[in-house]
């Protein structure tokens, strides 16, 4: 990983857009900082395009999407896409209403089967807005032991659902996509950009472990400081990194951003 300082104007100027994570990445422990909320409608004045990719619920971007100055969020950890049309906003699954139901049912089995033989372990108390994915609370409310969230992921994988963790979420999906495929999917979808070019011309942001898949495949990629502290776990790290953590991490990149842009 580079200091943020080490990013060239060219490489900035570049950019059509910026996809960041929320959780300790725009948000400070859950919480919408006013510095982070200007550092969106700063980056928005300058002209770049904005998506959430996160792996909270659907049903809470609907909110955001409406609220905030973004194009749309890519929520569940790649799998629904809510868009913003107008005042509105549109919500977009993955299939046909058969393949969705599908897959739905076999998380409500899984959630049950984890019931039964963890019963401490509790769900995260936005699973209600939820369409395609189920949360875990490992680090939000609770703390869980590690040893039990390694137990509970051995569990996950048995049944053959694709597992994700954040800093404070354990998540379960048998949806086809992650974060990055996501993503691309989206941008082709809601911008009709060709996912090659899409890779080159978003950046993303975010600080850990299920930001993998993005850091990964995107090539200006950038983490808040508190990313060290899931390095190790990272095949790909950011290439960039803020000094600052969290919220003023992601307005330290913002202003960077804007700065080599103008």
């Amino acid at each position: 990983m580079r200091p943020l300082a080490d990013l060239g104007r060219e490489e900035a100027r570049r950019l059509t857009g910026l996809l960041f994570d929320l959780d300790d990445t725009v948000l400070t422990h859950g919480v919408l900082e006013r510095e982070a909320y200007d550092a969106l409608w700063d980056l928005r004045g300058a002209g770049m395009k904005l998506v959430a990719v996160t792996g909270r619920p659907s049903g809470w971007a609907e909110v955001l999407v409406r609220q905030w100055p973004i194009d749309g969020a890519v929520t569940e950890n790649g799998a629904v896409f809510v868009v913003r049309e107008g005042h509105g906003v549109r919500i977009v699954l993955d299939g046909s209403p058969a393949e969705v139901a599908a897959r739905r049912a076999r998380l409500d089995a899984l959630v049950s089967e984890v019931r039964e033989a963890m019963p401490a372990i509790e769900l995260a108390d936005d699973v209600r807005g939820r369409r395609s994915d189920v949360a875990w609370d490992i680090g939000e409310r609770a703390r869980v032991p590690a040893a039990d969230v390694a137990a509970l992921g051995r569990l996950v994988v048995g049944a053959g659902a694709r597992t994700t963790r954040s800093s404070v979420h354990l998540h379960a999906s048998f949806e086809r996509d992650d974060k990055a495929s996501g993503a691309i999917r989206f941008l082709r979808e809601r911008f009709g950009e060709d996912p090659g070019r899409a890779l080159a011309r978003w950046a993303f942001a975010g600080d850990s472990s299920n930001d993998a898949a993005c850091f990964a495949a995107f090539r200006t990629t950038f983490g808040v400081a508190n990313v060290r502290e899931f390095v190790a776990k990272l095949s790909v790290p950011p290439r960039f990194v803020a000094r600052a953590e969290r919220g003023a991490g992601f307005a330290e990149i913002a202003r960077t951003l804007i700065a080599l842009r103008s």
